[in-house]
């Protein structure tokens, strides 16, 4: 069974990260110009929140707010849930869909090593499964002798 450590080997580690203090906008050119969907809110060296795209529409253009005024602290997300690298993929999947949650910043023990999207999982537990299949259709057809 493959766990969230493999897949941060395969992925990469590079983790982007904001100040809490930052403006939404400064957020949003961040995302935008590494195409991705959140960003760790880290203060020294401690995560003290997550704040995705989501957060920012629904959190800022829905209430009126705006983009160049409002901090990454006042929006983010706190209490984060994190993830074990030894921790099974499926596991963490399971933990998506239970808490309705799109990111999951890996740790290993305490030291940050990654940052999974649900499309990342998925994208793993989906290739995994094919290539079961695969390996049992050639048992079954005795490709795999």
């Amino acid at each position: 069974m493959a766990t969230v450590r493999d897949m941060i080997r395969r992925k990469g580690r590079e983790v982007f990260t904001i100040a809490p203090g930052a403006t939404v906008l400064d957020a949003l050119e961040m995302m935008a110009r590494h195409n991705i969907g959140a960003l760790l809110v880290m203060s020294d060296d401690n995560m003290v929140g997550i704040l995705s795209e989501r957060d920012c529409i629904r959190k800022v253009e829905l209430m009126g707010k705006n983009v160049k005024d409002t901090r990454v602290s006042e929006i983010m997300t706190g209490n984060v849930i994190t993830v074990e690298a030894s921790q099974p993929l499926e596991e963490c999947m399971g933990l998506m869909i239970d808490k309705n949650i799109r990111h999951l910043p890996v740790f290993d023990d305490k030291e940050l090593i990654g940052l999974l999207s649900v499309r990342d999982v998925l994208k793993e537990v989906v290739e995994v499964q094919q290539m079961m299949l695969s390996q049992l259709e050639r048992y079954i057809t005795g490709g795999g002798r």
